[in-house]
Parts: C-alpha cells; sequence; structure tokens
C-alpha cells in the first residue's frame, strides 16, 4: 500500500502573527537571508518532492520575477483560469482529498503547503496537515493577513524542536496530532 504523503506548512510570520501585510505585501521579510544564513530553506526545500499553494500565494510569487521553485511540481488551487508561463506549474480546482490521492498516486513523499492563509485554513479543517514548520520574524506589523485565520479546527501541536538563527529569528516544528 502506498502511503499518502506528509503535508507540511512551512512559512514566516511576524511575532504577532502575520504573514503579509494587509495588501499581500511580504516587503518585511527582504534582507533577512545571507550567503550564510538561510534558516534551514535549502535542507527543507531539498526535502519535498512537491508544492501546493493558492492562487493569491502564486500571483505574487510570479510577480517578484524569476520563478523561485525550478524543478519541482507546483499545484495552484484556484477556481480562477489562471494564464499559466512557468513548466511544471498546474492549477487544480479539485477537493483536498482528490488532490492528496493524486499526490499519493505519484508517490511524493512530502508536499510543501507554501500558503496563503485561507488554503492552511482548509487543509488545517480537513485534517490534512501533518507538520507545521514556522519560522517568526523579530518584527510587530500590527495588522495585515493573519498565519491563522478565525474558523479553524482546534488542532493538537507537538513540539519536535526549535531553532534560533541570527537576527532574532526563531523557528519552531511542530507535527499536528494526538
Amino acid at each position: 500500500m502506498i502511503p499518502a504523503p506528509t503535508i507540511i506548512l512551512y512559512i514566516a510570520c511576524s511575532l504577532d502573527g502575520y504573514i503579509a501585510r494587509k495588501n499581500g505585501s511580504v516587503d518585511w521579510l527582504s534582507g533577512l537571508e545571507t550567503e550564510s544564513e538561510d534558516f534551514g530553506y535549502l535542507k527543507f526545500y531539498a526535502s519535498v518532492d512537491a508544492l501546493i499553494m493558492g492562487r493569491k500565494t502564486y500571483q505574487q510569487i510570479v510577480g517578484f520575477g524569476e520563478w523561485p521553485y525550478p524543478d519541482k511540481p507546483c499545484y495552484v488551487f484556484s477556481h480562477r483560469h489562471l494564464k499559466l508561463t512557468i513548466p511544471d506549474v498546474v492549477v487544480v480546482s479539485d477537493s483536498l482529498e482528490k488532490v492528496q490521492h493524486s499526490f499519493k498516486k505519484k508517490r511524493y513523499r512530502r508536499v510543501w503547503l507554501v500558503g496563503g492563509a485561507e488554503l492552511i485554513k482548509s487543509y488545517l479543517n480537513a485534517s490534512m496537515i501533518h507538520e507545521m514548520i514556522i519560522t517568526f520574524i523579530p518584527l510587530l506589523l500590527a495588522e495585515g493577513i493573519p498565519l491563522f485565520l478565525p474558523g479553524i479546527s482546534e488542532q493538537k501541536l507537538i513540539l519536535l524542536g526549535t531553532s534560533s538563527f541570527s537576527q532574532g529569528v526563531t523557528q519552531t516544528h511542530y507535527r499536528i496530532g494526538d
């Protein structure tokens, strides 16, 4: 029997829990990474087989310029038609369960849930996120798009580890369950 892939939310947020400004901007994240510090990103990226994200997240990333996720299939959840110009990007409008089943058939072991907040809420409420790696940036945005939208179902988290990095950045790694 082929196991279902592990869905991992790997995301950065402000210390007060926002993943973006009200307008969707993540400009406050620029300048954090250096040549000597990537906060574990490259190791994490190498560990995943595919990515999933919502339409708004996809459109924001495309707006940055060069596609930052080469050679990995990326599934964008959207009910709208999107003009795609990037190889390996597919728009999906199927249920989460149907998409998860297709990932299982493709033998993906680990899938990165990139964002955004609506998709995170849907995956949490379907109990389909298995791990969360949250990188906290020492900044209070005071308002914006929260990591966890109202209406999510209660989830018990088991701490797998914490890391601290330069510039006051911390990262927590949780498993969801029991």
